[in-house]
C-alpha cells in the first residue's frame, strides 16, 4: 500500500528557483536565456509554480544542473499524484470485477 501525504509534494519550479537559481544567484532572465534556452515567460510560470514541469523542460533542466531527467519528471509526477488523489471525483459506479465476465 502506497504511503499518504498529507502535505503537498514541492512544485518542481519552486525547488528548482530555491536550489539552483537562488543558490547561485541567478534571475531569471538569465537562466531562462543563456541556460535553458526558453522564454523568461516560461521559466517565470514554472518556477512560480503555474506550470508543471514537461517531458522538455525535465530535459533541459537535466542538462543544466547535471541531474537526470527523471528526478524532475519524479517530482511533477509525485505533485501531480498528490493533487490527485485531493480531488474528489464523483463516480457513477463503481467497478465490480465479477460484473460482465462471461462463461466460456
Amino acid at each position: 500500500m502506497a504511503k499518504t501525504t498529507t502535505r503537498q509534494p514541492t512544485h518542481p519550479g519552486v525547488l528548482f528557483k530555491r536550489q539552483y537559481l537562488d543558490a547561485m544567484g541567478i534571475d531569471i532572465k538569465t537562466a531562462a536565456e543563456e541556460y535553458l534556452g526558453v522564454s523568461r515567460a516560461t521559466l517565470s510560470n514554472f518556477v512560480n509554480g503555474k506550470s508543471g514541469c514537461t517531458r522538455e523542460m525535465a530535459s533541459r533542466l537535466s542538462q543544466a544542473t547535471g541531474t537526470g531527467v527523471a528526478v524532475w519528471v519524479n517530482l511533477q509526477a509525485r505533485l501531480d499524484t498528490w493533487t490527485a488523489e485531493q480531488q474528489k471525483s464523483t463516480i457513477r459506479k463503481k467497478f465490480d470485477e465479477t460484473e460482465g465476465k462471461r462463461c466460456a
